[in-house]
């Protein structure tokens, strides 16, 4: 079982990937707007959102299987999420406008 888990999470990772990649989700670097750290996380993880911060905007956090772990509206450029509760693994993050539409995504790790 614990070969099984890293070979479903890098098939998982791929295919997040390819659709962030979708002509659909406008094409926008996250290096360049949003910042993650530290990565790989213990007990907390910084989201900082930098120059790209505007109201109505929420963060939501799923684990690699789809799991939904968090979601909040960000009130200021950093938030910060404490991931003690997480399991040790890969987690995306998806920053979305007042409608809806993902804005950013990314992927982080927690690790132990």
């Amino acid at each position: 079982m614990r070969r099984v888990l890293p070979i479903l999470s890098f098939i998982l990772l791929t295919a997040f990937s390819a659709k962030s990649q979708d002509s659909r989700i406008p094409h926008l670097d996250p290096q360049e707007k949003v910042k993650v750290y530290p990565n790989p996380a213990q007990t907390y993880i910084t989201i900082d959102l930098q120059n790209s911060y505007q109201k109505g905007l929420t963060i939501a956090v799923y684990s690699f299987l789809g799991k939904k772990m968090y979601e909040n509206q960000i009130v200021t450029e950093k938030t910060t999420l404490t991931v003690t509760d997480y399991n040790r693994g890969i987690y995306v993050y998806h920053v979305t406008d007042a409608v809806g539409k993902i804005l950013f995504t990314g992927k982080f790790q927690v690790s132990r």
